[in-house]
């Protein structure tokens, strides 16, 4: 089962980056930390598949933009968009909603955790193998 884990919302606030630029960017809201990505990059994304990054959003007076926390992509599917936080995990979120809240229509996109997989270890018997037992 998913869980809700954060929302995705256009403020239409723009950040500075490391050398200077400004970009309007979607802020995220994940798990109480606040991440951002560049409008631009999400644009392309959504439309051509490609990783962005997710950067740290700071206040200081203006916004700007920290280190890469992450990556989104479009999922297999088409119809997510998948956010791997490198500290945090993975999640996604529905591409009709984020392009509701793009084209101004919706104010917020749910953001949902992917519960990991437990790992499965399959153990083969190969003929003629011999078991050892230990005491325990």
């Amino acid at each position: 089962m998913m869980e809700k884990a954060g929302y995705l919302q256009q403020t239409r606030c723009r950040a500075i980056d490391s050398e200077g630029m400004e970009h309007e960017v979607v802020e995220l809201h994940v798990l109480g930390n606040r991440y951002a990505i560049r409008k631009t990059e999400l644009l392309r994304a959504v439309s051509g598949r490609v990783y962005v990054q997710i950067e740290e959003l700071t206040r200081n007076w203006d916004y700007y933009l920290g280190l890469t926390r992450g990556l989104a992509h479009v999922s297999a599917s088409g119809k997510a968009l998948n956010v791997d936080l490198f500290e945090a995990g993975t999640f996604t979120l529905s591409l009709t909603t984020l392009r509701a809240v793009m084209y101004g229509k919706e104010r917020m996109a749910v953001i949902v955790r992917i519960p990991e997989s437990p790992v499965v270890r399959i153990r083969r018997v190969v003929e003629g193998q011999q078991k050892i037992g230990a005491p325990v």
